[in-house]
């Protein structure tokens, strides 16, 4: 049996295989493996008030991102796995291109930041950060007293 064609070649060929590969040297390859491309997609704008933070999580549910602040590192991350029966009632698997993975990004927004400040929205695949700008708090400047004599 032939199967459909495009442009003369079979719709199930991996046709973007002949397209070269982007290589992004800072993605752990082992975290993403083969769709080492599925990165954080993220976008971030400053204004006077602060740093608004879009980030590209297409397919992902709100219970699937989670977000953290640690000494002074925010980490977005997401997981999600699909579902492993192959055969269902609308036929027998022959081609999954879709994953199941994590991803996981971090940005430093300084130890004065609490979990209070920061605001998120996820709506339409995209998390939406509002991350104020908040000084360090001062160090007290060491000061001398004049010894007379």
């Amino acid at each position: 049996m032939m199967l459909p064609s495009i442009f003369g070649e079979s719709l199930l060929d991996d046709w973007m295989d002949d397209f070269p590969r982007m290589e992004f040297p800072d993605i752990d390859r082992k975290l993403y493996g083969k769709h080492a491309a599925q990165i954080m997609r993220t976008d971030v704008h400053e204004n006077d008030e602060g740093y608004e933070v879009d980030i590209d999580l297409p397919g992902f549910k709100k219970d699937e991102i989670n977000l953290s602040l640690e000494n002074g590192y925010l980490s977005v991350s997401a997981a999600k796995g699909l579902d492993n029966d192959v055969s269902d009632k609308k036929g027998k698997l022959i081609r999954q291109e879709r994953y199941a993975g994590a991803m996981q990004r971090s940005f430093y927004v300084g130890e004065a930041i609490t979990e209070e400040d920061i605001k998120a929205k996820f709506e339409d695949g995209v998390l939406k950060l509002s991350v104020p700008k908040k000084d360090a708090a001062k160090v007290p400047e060491k000061k001398l007293i004049a010894i007379e004599g």
